[in-house]
Parts: structure tokens; C-alpha cells; sequence
């Protein structure tokens, strides 16, 4: 018990980083390591390469920027590191936290992502930055294309959310990166989660790492409450109204599984007064950045998102995240509770399930290893919202539809033109042939 208490009052001093990065990080309000930061740092400055497994929200980011930092600051080069992301979101907020950490030693990055002009970039890349932060193919594009770009003398690469950098959208990309950069490098790997194709990644690049497991294998942070809500699939939007209603001064992530949810789901909540903001993939950089500052700044506290949201973006304020869609995925559910209750602070993690989603729930509780508790809600209450919410829906699906009928060209926000068949798909799904709750599911969990 004595060395665990001696282990959460370490500093980055007793860690080893330098004293310029410990006035950095006091700046951005970072008094100790988290756990995995202990634990990695001491063996990233030794020279090891890492594998670190980390809950969402634990510090990842910090554990492998103040090595590279510091390493630089011993020997300052260009192209010194390179940071692989799946998205591009994520690959902004690393590049953020690498200029914040590194503002008073003069550290200059270059974010390579898709959306964003290549001409635009070339001309960053021109500067010479010390950290490259991008997604796998917009980084091949340029070093295909790029006159006078090249990694050929990289320290240090560093794989963020690996388990998804090593689905097959980005294998073809990772091997060719590979394949440019030299092979006497530091390597590091971080994820929330261990997969098999994560295990692959580490026999073909890492040279004799340190594994770091600062979390159980798949887990959610002690400090997130975790709720279910079993209910018939025609009242989830009444449900989530209520939900959203009753903790109107919190602010809210609500995962929906298809872009077209998110548009009509934000239509519908605005036309009850609510400030909801939807962010898909199928939204432009611009659109999407804008949507996430305003959410940030506190202008909506309400943001409907897809699956794109629920990795890497850190925005601290989430009080409550809502599973409109159970995740066909179960793992998926790790990280967009991981949304909320992040850093020591706590939260509120709330999934409505109806049942054509329990296989899916079942699967989730599996994975956590624990059953959860029913949220509290008398339907009598929340269905006295049934008529407000049902004209809010016919308004909005209105909306939609007289927004025009071609099709929504991938870019557009929640005000551009949307496809009648995608809205009448999502409609269909939605409304299941019996909107009777299970008694038998609710008798075996009491």
C-alpha cells in the first residue's frame, strides 16, 4: 500500500523530464502523471520502445510527447517524429498538445489529414517542423508527392489508437509508411485495447518493447456511473428527451449509429428548445471543427454524434453520455463512455436499449464484466412528452424533405440537402414491429 501511495504523488520532475517540460505541463494545469504516464515515461526516456494500453481520457497523449519533446530538445532536428492517427480529429488535438507542451522551446508541427488543402500543407512541410501529426494516407500522399519531403531520418514513430490504424482501410498506407522510414527508430504503440493485429504490428516493428497496462483489459474508469434503460424502440426519442431534459445544466454526448440519425435527432431536439449540434463523418473539416468549437465553447450542450466522436477528442466538460444506438461492436461501448468522467472527474453514462439492440447490450456487459443498474424513469412521465416529441419529429422530417430530394454530397453539415430514402431507412429502423418492453428481461435483472 506504502509504494502505491508513493507511485500517485510522483512528479514529472521524479519521472525525469526536464525542468522546461515541467513548467510546461504545470502551465497546462498537469500537477502529476496519470498512471500511465508513470509508467511509461521512465522506460520511453531510457530508449524503449512502448506498448502502452490505457483507458480513453488517461493521459496517452502526454506519455509519449514528453519523451519526444525531451529527446528533441537534446538533439533538435526536422521530421524528428512522426504521429499516426486514425482520424482526423484526433491528429489535430495531438498536434495541439505537442504545441502547448513544447510553446516555450519553439516546437513547430505540421498536421497532414484529408479535408484540408494538400498545397496548404506542402507549404508547412516546407518549413521543416520538428513533429509530423497525420492519418496514414493523406501522409503517403505527400510522401509520394510532395517535392523534398521525406522521413528519412525519423527518430521517432508513434502509433495512436492502433487498434483501429491496423483495420484494412489503413493497412495498405501503414505498410507503405513503414517501408519509407527507417527501421533504427523508437517505435511506440498506444491503445485503449490489445488485438490480435495489434500483436501482428508489434513483431513487425517494435524492437523488444515494454508493454504498459495501465488498465484491465477491456474496463471503464471507477469514477463513471453506468445506467441502462430497456425500453420499447417507438419512445427512444421521448426517453432521450426526457433523459436530456431532466439534466438540462449538463452537458451531453449522445452516439447515434448512422449519419442521417444525427441530423434528424439534432432537428428534433432543436425544434423542443434544446442547443443540440450534430457532427458526422459525412460533415467537411470546417463544418466539423466548427461544430466541436461551439459544443466547446458551451454554445450547445448537446452533441449528437456517430462513431467518429468517440475516440481521441478530449473535450473535457462531458457530463453524460447517452447510447442512443447500442454499438453493434461492444468495444466501441469502452470508448464512448470514455467521452465522460475523464481525467479523475466523474460522469454519467446512460444507453437505451430496445430489443432489437439487447443481444448487443448483453454482449457490452460481458465485456465490462459487471451488470448495470436500470436508470430511473417512470414512463408515465416520459411519455406525457409522447405528443410534443412525435410534432417535433413530423416537423422536422419535414424540414428535410422539403430541403430537396438529391443526394447529400459527402461534405455537407446539418443544414445542407439530405436524401428522403436515407430519412425513410433510418424511420423504418427505428420503428420495430413490437414496442412492448421484455418482462422477462426486466424480472431476470432485478
Amino acid at each position: 500500500m506504502e509504494q502505491d501511495n508513493e507511485e500517485e504523488v510522483k512528479t514529472f520532475k521524479d519521472l525525469g523530464i526536464c525542468e522546461q517540460l515541467v513548467e510546461a505541463c504545470d502551465s497546462l494545469g498537469w500537477k502529476n502523471p496519470s498512471k500511465i504516464q508513470a509508467e511509461a515515461i521512465p522506460h520511453a526516456l531510457e530508449g524503449k520502445d512502448l506498448i502502452g494500453l490505457a483507458q480513453t481520457g488517461s493521459g496517452k497523449t502526454g506519455a509519449f510527447a514528453l519523451p519526444i519533446l525531451q529527446a528533441l530538445l537534446e538533439a533538435p532536428q526536422a521530421f524528428f517524429a512522426c504521429v499516426l492517427s486514425p482520424t482526423r480529429e484526433l491528429a489535430i488535438q495531438i498536434a495541439e498538445q505537442f504545441e502547448a507542451l513544447g510553446s516555450g522551446i519553439g516546437i513547430k508541427c505540421a498536421v497532414l489529414v484529408g479535408g484540408v488543402d494538400m498545397v496548404q500543407q506542402a507549404i508547412n512541410l516546407a518549413k521543416r517542423p520538428h513533429i509530423v501529426v497525420g492519418t496514414p494516407g493523406r501522409l503517403v500522399d505527400h510522401l509520394s508527392n510532395t517535392k523534398g519531403f521525406s522521413l528519412r531520418t525519423l527518430k521517432y514513430l508513434v502509433l495512436d489508437e492502433a487498434d483501429r490504424l491496423l483495420n484494412e482501410d489503413f493497412q495498405k498506407s501503414i505498410d507503405e509508411i513503414l517501408d519509407e522510414i527507417p527501421r533504427e527508430r523508437r517505435t511506440y504503440l498506444f491503445s485503449a485495447t490489445m488485438t490480435k493485429k495489434v500483436r501482428k504490428l508489434q513483431r513487425a516493428c517494435l524492437r523488444n518493447p515494454v508493454k504498459i497496462e495501465a488498465a484491465s483489459k477491456y474496463s471503464t474508469v471507477d469514477t463513471l456511473k453506468q445506467e441502462y434503460c430497456f425500453i420499447p424502440a417507438k419512445y427512444k426519442e421521448c426517453y432521450l428527451v426526457y433523459i436530456l431534459t431532466e439534466m438540462s445544466g449538463s452537458t451531453s454526448m449522445v452516439f447515434t449509429r448512422t449519419c442521417d440519425a444525427t441530423r434528424l435527432l439534432s432537428l428534433i431536439l432543436r425544434n423542443l428548445g434544446l442547443r443540440a449540434i450534430p457532427i458526422s463523418g459525412q460533415m467537411t473539416q470546417v463544418l466539423l471543427l466548427g461544430a466541436l468549437n461551439k459544443f466547446k465553447a458551451g454554445e450547445c450542450n448537446v452533441l449528437i454524434c456517430t462513431d467518429v466522436a468517440s475516440r481521441g477528442l478530449d473535450i473535457p466538460s462531458v457530463d453524460m453520455v447517452i447510447n442512443y444506438d447500442i454499438p453493434s461492436n461492444s468495444k466501441d461501448y469502452i470508448h464512448r463512455v470514455g467521452r465522460t468522467a475523464r481525467a479523475g472527474r466523474s460522469g454519467v453514462a446512460i444507453s437505451l436499449v430496445n430489443q432489437y439492440e439487447l443481444e448487443w447490450y448483453i454482449q457490452i456487459e460481458k465485456l465490462i464484466g459487471k451488470k448495470l443498474p436500470q436508470f430511473s424513469a417512470q414512463e408515465e412521465e416520459v411519455l406525457m412528452l409522447f405528443d410534443r416529441v412525435a410534432e417535433a419529429k413530423r416537423i422536422s422530417i419535414m424540414k428535410i424533405k422539403e430541403s430537396g430530394g438529391k443526394k447529400r454530397r459527402r461534405g455537407g453539415g446539418d443544414d445542407d440537402d439530405n436524401d428522403d430514402n436515407d430519412v425513410e431507412k433510418y424511420l423504418r429502423l427505428k420503428s420495430g414491429k413490437n414496442g412492448k418492453m421484455s418482462k422477462k428481461f426486466n424480472k431476470k435483472r432485478v
